[in-house]
């Protein structure tokens, strides 16, 4: 399913119901236990609040991201660093909105309980889930690289209930890290014998090897049959571009952002970048104070970018490298990098290095959310390397982005190509609902200190 077209998997929407279900039914029980069950029975809305605070923090927690925390160990501490979260949360909303105030002793009873039923409820829920019976059966077509590049996500993620069996041998010959059932000839024993559900065409040259009426056959049957990039996109949040065919892009479904859409993201663009540039101005004049403060030099860096369409722009942001970091041909910024000054690396973990792109958004070079503005230099070596590299430049780059949010800062090739892969699924599935999904990442990005290195 998706949800503010972000694919969101069954097992994540129903850990999300429960868990919604849980919460509330906990502040009731406190209630009850507390003597002041008539009092929160009646405030309806007090109950819906305290739930979505209590859920934000369990989300930046990533207690809902049921790959990043699978070991049961990991589960229970995370669970109690939400717990924590959210009791410092709730009390500071009190102190800001009396209004939403519980009362002590059904504040502390909600916490501990919660503390109590959510490491309960969780074990319980990975435990039904990993029934076999829960799962589908999947086999692969193929063997190559793109077929592996698909399982190896199939077997590592959690959150999908796909069941990896094997594979179909791949005409040209590659060998498959994995069980070989048979070849095409044998598609439909092997789904009989092997109660298969889903089958996913990973070939990588399909010009005559493709066994066209054996999965007409199985789909007929009932058997899902899908391609290798489809399954890939769902599973991980990005397009699978190694062997993306042009036809693809043209024929799928997304890359249409309407008018109305653009109109409401750029209306969106210039609210957000004036009340961000208000709330921000002391965060930003304090900045400004650290960086003069730190190292010799101008406090703004000005740097030329490409922006939608190929045109050039100036990008502002705070300095965070020494005035002598780049000579000659431009470089990439590295993890543990000397011309990083010591201010600048607080303010590239916490992204406020940023802050100054708001007047970029505001003259309509930059939109809040978008693929990260790339240099002229690197943006022609990258094209030259990268297939689809330039499609990125069809939209606005963005201060913040689906890549920047869910994959580290990148310093080289192969960095820009897994960057890429995020950029064109934020691309085909661009929305306003979209956007601020990304940003309440964003905000998790920069209060974990996930930034660049």
């Amino acid at each position: 399913m998706r949800v503010f077209n972000r694919h969101i998997s069954t097992r994540g929407l129903t850990l999300f119901a429960f868990e919604t279900v849980l919460v509330s039914g906990t502040i009731m029980a406190a209630g009850h236990l507390s003597g002041s069950l008539e009092t929160i029975a009646g405030a309806a809305w007090k109950i819906v609040l305290v739930t979505m605070l209590c859920e934000l923090c369990f989300y930046y927690n990533d207690l809902y991201d049921l790959t990043c925390v699978n070991a049961k160990s990991e589960l229970i501490i995370r669970i109690l660093q939400g717990t924590g979260a959210a009791a410092v949360v709730l009390a500071l909303v009190s102190v800001v909105l009396p209004a939403v105030r519980m009362g002590n002793w059904t504040f502390l009873l909600t916490l501990g309980i919660l503390a109590v039923a959510m490491p309960v409820w969780r074990v319980a829920f990975d435990g039904i889930t990993s029934d076999p019976h829960l799962e589908e059966r999947v086999l692969v077509v193929g063997s190559g690289p793109t077929a592996m590049t698909v399982a190896n996500h199939m077997r590592a993620q959690h959150d999908f209930a796909y069941r990896l069996v094997g594979f179909i041998e791949d005409p040209s010959g590659a060998s498959a890290a994995g069980p070989v059932l048979g070849t095409h000839a044998d598609l439909q024993q092997v789904i009989e014998e092997y109660a298969i559900d889903r089958i996913v065409v990973g070939l990588t040259d399909r010009r005559g090897k493709l066994p066209i009426d054996e999965l007409l056959q199985a789909k007929l049957s009932g058997v899902r049959v899908e391609d290798a990039a489809t399954i890939y996109e769902r599973m991980t949040g990005k397009i699978l571009v190694d062997d993306l065919k042009p036809s693809w892009l043209i024929f799928s479904d997304g890359f249409e952002a309407s008018r109305v859409t653009r109109i409401a993201k750029r209306l969106f663009d210039l609210m957000g970048a004036l009340i961000g540039a208000v709330l921000c101005a002391p965060i930003m004049l304090l900045t400004a104070l650290a960086v003069r403060l730190d190292s010799p030099g101008p406090i703004l860096y000005r740097q030329e970018r490409v922006g939608q369409n190929g045109r050039l722009f100036t990008l502002y942001k705070f300095r965070s490298m020494r005035v002598d970091a780049e000579q000659g041909t431009p470089i990439w910024a590295t993890q543990s990098d000397n011309r990083i000054t010591r201010i600048g690396r607080v303010l590239r973990l916490t992204r406020l290095d940023e802050l100054p792109q708001f007047w970029n958004v505001l003259r309509g070079e930059m939109s809040f959310v978008g693929p990260r503005p790339e240099r002229p230099f690197f943006v022609q070596q990258l094209a030259e390397l990268i297939p689809f590299y330039a499609a990125r430049h069809a939209i606005k780059p963005g201060l913040t982005g689906w890549a920047q949010v869910r994959y580290r800062y990148g310093s080289s090739v192969e960095d820009a190509l897994e960057k890429l892969r995020y950029d064109l699924y934020y691309m085909k599935h661009l929305s306003l609902a979209f956007d601020l999904t990304i940003l309440m990442d964003t905000v998790k990005v920069m209060a974990c200190r996930k930034g660049a290195q």
